[in-house]
């Protein structure tokens, strides 16, 4: 019963990841500025849609196909993906200070990184 708990959990945070990722290809300035960047001409809203909206489709992409799956090994990408990304925000509060605004996305990834991990290690077992 727990495996199936965490399977829906670990499946709605795929299909989210999924949605921020369709978002950011469908507006990717105003998506980019609820993050706080900036989609400036073609070439920086082709990025946005690629860098950023790709790492949320593929994040929530895995994360769902190892939810419905039941397969502990899918996980591994996306545990890793968060883990850099919660680095490099890390490492811009060493460097530049706290951010107020980056608290939240802090918080966030640092869940998703321990959901994540939790769904890697107990699925493996199931």
């Amino acid at each position: 019963m727990m495996t199936l708990i965490l399977r829906i959990i670990l499946g709605v945070a795929g299909a989210l990841g999924l949605l921020i990722g369709a978002r950011m290809w469908m507006d990717p300035v105003k998506v980019g500025e609820m993050m706080g960047l900036s989609g400036a001409g073609p070439l920086g809203q082709a990025t946005l849609r690629a860098d950023v909206g790709g790492f949320f489709a593929a994040v929530g992409l895995l994360v769902l196909a190892g939810a419905i799956r039941n397969q502990a090994r899918l996980f591994t990408a996306p545990v890793l993906m968060i883990a850099l990304a919660l680095s490099g925000r890390l490492f811009a509060a060493a460097v530049n200070g706290v951010d107020p605004m980056a608290i939240r996305s802090m918080v966030v990834e640092a869940v998703l990184v321990c959901l994540f991990a939790v769904g890697r290690l107990r699925l493996a077992k199931a």
